[in-house]
């Protein structure tokens, strides 16, 4: 049971979190469908894909969008998870059509190569020789057995126009465009096995707004090494959606995990706004 002690400290660094948070520029965003709790001295809000956290007994860091260290970092934003021609669309559907995942993504795109935020891309790619591995996890059998991100070889682009691996259409002018990033594919979920480390930092960055797919494998997997290596994350929760199937909701493990490990969380909307903001644009 709660007491009143305990209550009264979880209040008040809710209310110092909602301080630090809106100064970022990152401020919450409410909705009339917003989940709320009530207290006997606060209004708690429960952090949603659309909707930030307020007064939940957590901590808010925050997250400052600086230009010139600050960037834009997605993860598989390709037709294999994103359309419903892709082989994933089967399960990740609903989350991605509740989320508005392809449209917020392409609002993030939008600001920030409007903006001159830099953008990097971290890809997922099979050749023929990763089927051969020895060894796999469960969602690693899953993806080899409906060839998702198949290509032919890395030199080889044959059949990859408008596949599975593609980029979404509406995406190519943001990602083909001779500016933005696009790292050597990672091949499980996190960035361990590509370069976008080394090309984040080559670039001077420490500070990254981070969206994609799918939420609780690569977006997760990208934020906690990156958070391992030593830079500030923020996550875009409806920038991102996953796997819903019978038993089990991947966004909704996802979501703690955001709120519990990045610095920020919040929606597009607010933070296409904080991107215009941080470049008066």
């Amino acid at each position: 049971m709660m007491t009143s002690r305990t209550l009264i400290i979880m209040v008040l660094i809710g209310l110092v979190g909602v301080v630090v948070y809106e100064s970022t520029g990152l401020a919450q965003n409410y909705y009339d469908s917003t989940p709320r709790l009530k207290t006997k001295n606060a209004e708690v809000v429960v952090a949603t894909a659309k909707t930030p956290p307020v007064n939940d007994g957590l901590p808010m860091p925050g997250f400052e969008i600086t230009p010139g260290v600050t960037a834009l970092m997605v993860t598989d934003p390709q037709n294999d998870f994103l359309t419903p021609e892709g082989v994933a669309w089967g399960v990740v559907s609903k989350s991605v059509t509740e989320n508005g995942t392809v449209e917020n993504l392409e609002a993030l795109f939008k600001a920030a190569d409007e903006t001159g935020l830099p953008i990097f891309i971290s890809p997922h790619y099979y050749y023929p020789y990763d089927h051969r591995w020895k060894f796999q996890g469960t969602l690693e059998v899953l993806m080899h057995n409906m060839a998702m991100f198949d290509r032919a070889s890395q030199l080889d682009l044959t059949d990859f126009e408008g596949s599975g691996s593609d980029w979404l259409e509406r995406y190519k002018p943001y990602i083909n465009n001779g500016k933005t990033v696009v790292t050597s594919p990672h091949k499980v979920y996190g960035p361990e096995s590509n370069d976008l480390v080394l090309q984040m930092r080559k670039a001077g960055i420490d500070k990254v707004i981070l969206a994609g797919m799918s939420a609780n494998l690569c977006v997760e997997s990208h934020m906690r090494e990156l958070i391992e290596q030593g830079f500030e994350v923020m996550i875009v929760t409806d920038a991102t959606a996953a796997a819903i199937t019978e038993h089990y909701n991947g966004y909704d493990a996802a979501l703690v995990n955001f709120r519990m490990i990045a610095s920020a969380i919040n929606n597009t909307e607010n933070t296409v706004k904080a991107i215009r903001a941080a470049y008066k644009k």
